[in-house]
């Protein structure tokens, strides 16, 4: 089986569905992770891309594909350029799963992203993913403003109980990310949600996700 996550900004991946990822990869399955943005800077590039290796190596991805859209300015960028680059994405790799961002994330790479994926993942010229879901990602998220159609609401949940110790070795890659409690990008609060999480359906860490399409 193959699973496609789209990251708009290294470390979103890590943060929603590290867990997740390193419980598929255990599993035999193939791991792609798509990271959308870049920042500014030659050397900041180079420092984020080599955490993001890192972390997904501690993960067991398969490949990473690094795009080259600019941080922060993906709204002003044209959609159909995205939409391109994504599309070739997805039919490269044909996966049978996908994570996308949560369309109402504080950040608006976060809804280019999520929305940008859902074209490139439409079911159409032998395209089938057999499921999709959204993630959510600590400070973008939760930070937003609390209104029905911005809302994150999981409906299903990923048991990462095993799987805890590795998310966060996974994020303590990112040290250019990590920040210090109480900030949310921080390993203590990771593992406060994952507990939170958790705690809705019985086990100890968990992850959660909004279905956005089910084949049966």
């Amino acid at each position: 089986m193959k699973v496609l996550v789209f990251a708009p900004h290294n470390d979103d991946e890590v943060l929603g569905v590290g867990g997740t990822i390193a419980k598929y990869a255990a599993q035999g399955h193939e791991v792609f992770i798509c990271e959308v943005t870049k920042s500014n800077t030659d050397e900041e590039i180079k420092e984020e891309r080599s955490e993001a290796l890192a972390a997904h190596q501690l993960l067991g991805v398969k490949e990473t594909i690094f795009l080259d859209f600019p941080i922060v300015t993906l709204r002003e960028t044209p959609l159909v350029k995205i939409n391109a680059e994504f599309l070739k994405v997805v039919e490269d790799i044909r996966p049978n799963i996908a994570f996308i961002p949560h369309k109402g994330d504080m950040h608006m790479d976060h809804t280019v992203v999520s929305h940008s994926a859902m074209v490139a993942l439409r079911p159409i010229n032998g395209i089938k993913v057999e499921n999709i879901y959204a993630y959510e990602t600590l400070s973008e998220t939760e930070w937003n403003l609390p209104t029905v159609d911005n809302a994150y609401m999981p409906n299903v949940w990923s048991d990462i109980s095993k799987f805890i110790d590795i998310k966060k070795e996974a994020m303590n890659c990112y040290q250019s990310q990590l920040k210090q409690p109480p900030h949310p990008r921080t390993l203590e609060i990771i593992e406060a949600l994952a507990k939170l999480r958790g705690s809705t359906v019985g086990v100890p860490f968990a992850e959660s996700f909004m279905l956005v399409r089910r084949l049966i």
